[in-house]
């Protein structure tokens, strides 16, 4: 049960990963359709996913998974894998399996991307979180299991006391192979690329584009003329935010030629603009690990990143690519470095390219070691992955 596709989020490439692990794996599989509102791949009404169309392809994408059922077609032997926990219609399956035999009820996962569990998450901005707490509650009802994408998010489904089996799939979805043949031919040099810094996170609050505006200025005042640079926002629709004023502050430090803005890129444009950038750099609140830096890191970009929830296990506590959170003088001291020279590229995308395998053993039974239902689960989260 995937995601509908979406030229400026990662969703178009989602399933092309996901079938590719999958064959790879020899699993027979299925994936279950919805329709589509529109043909645009847009986000019109919202910011992570449109509003109408993430409900409408959900719904008929459950109306089609339901008919499966009623047919005989899914079975007690059959594993319902949902991408996002939060699926429009999600009701039918408790309504309908507490009324069929037991051979006729699969075992049900649902991936969860962040929720009301996450303060920074856009459910809190737009006022959905009394509604949607409730709703989590009862598909922690009668899934299997949620899976996690890192240990920290472990700690806030714990904390708002779910109690379904929740594993730890250390990363999100990704295909490495995929992204990386994208680009023809070599990887271009580091010393040959420009002096760009990039960021490709949404231009919304809790990504703190603020914070990226504060080290552009300062960077400009302490090193504007000895190490000038090109600071860019690399954007795969028209640059929007869910905060007025970062536009305002966006379009004055563009005037004042400071920053460039890419928007309204194609995928491959985005990755060859990658492939001649030096650093990507985040400093958002809750990405939850970031399909940007494994599409950096797979491309040869270094990337930095704030020391923060999960980024720490995502860079396996590597101290060079971590900075202290909203330290703007430890962020520029990074960034100096990471201009420079590259910095192991390649470990980071190499973990989570093997975040789908870890998927598939959790649900085939064989990733128990990614369980994390004992009292003492936050050992985990000092521990280095790779």
């Amino acid at each position: 049960m995937g995601l509908e596709p979406y030229k400026a989020r990662y969703t178009l490439q989602l399933q092309d990963w996901n079938e590719a692990v999958f064959k790879r794996r020899g699993i027979n599989y299925e994936i279950v359709t919805g329709e589509t509102l529109s043909n645009d791949q847009a986000i019109v009404t919202g910011q992570v996913l449109d509003a109408h169309g993430r409900t409408y392809f959900g719904m008929s994408q459950l109306m089609n998974l339901v008919k499966k059922m009623e047919a005989g077609e899914v079975t007690n032997e059959d594993v319902v894998y949902f991408e996002d926990m939060f699926q429009p219609g999600i009701e039918s399956l408790p309504y309908i399996l507490n009324q069929v035999p037991d051979n006729l009820r699969p075992r049900i996962f649902v991936r969860c991307l962040a929720q009301s569990i996450d303060p920074d998450d856009f459910v809190h901005v737009w006022g959905m979180s009394k509604w949607m707490g409730l709703y989590e509650k009862m598909v922690d009802s009668f899934v299997d299991a949620v899976l996690a994408s890192n240990e920290e998010m472990v700690m806030h489904m714990k904390i708002a006391g779910w109690e379904a089996p929740i594993y730890n799939i250390s990363g999100l979805a990704f295909g490495k192979e995929e992204v990386r043949s994208r680009v023809p031919g070599e990887l271009k040099p580091f010393d040959q690329r420009a002096m760009r810094v990039g960021f490709a996170a949404r231009w919304d609050q809790e990504k703190q584009p603020d914070f990226y505006m504060d080290l552009i200025e300062e960077w400009n005042r302490q090193y504007g003329d000895s190490i000038p640079v090109e600071f860019c926002i690399f954007s795969g629709a028209k640059l929007k935010s869910n905060n007025d004023s970062y536009m305002a502050r966006t379009r004055d430090l563009q005037q004042r030629g400071l920053l460039t803005i890419y928007e309204d890129l194609e995928k491959n444009d985005y990755y060859d603009l990658l492939n001649d950038t030096r650093v990507l750099f985040n400093c958002a609140l809750q990405d939850w690990v970031s399909n940007t830096v494994s599409e950096a890191d797979t491309l040869g970009a270094n990337v930095l990143y704030p020391a923060y929830r999960s980024f720490p296990e995502t860079f396996a506590n590597d101290h060079n690519r971590l900075y202290i959170p909203w330290s703007l003088d430890d962020a520029m001291t990074k960034l100096k470095n990471l201009l420079k020279w590259n910095h192991n590229t390649g470990d980071i995308s190499n973990w989570t390219n093997g975040t789908i395998d870890r998927i598939v053993d959790i649900l085939e039974g064989n990733g128990e070691q990614w369980r994390r239902m004992s009292t003492d689960y936050r050992k985990h989260t000092h521990e280095s992955k790779y």
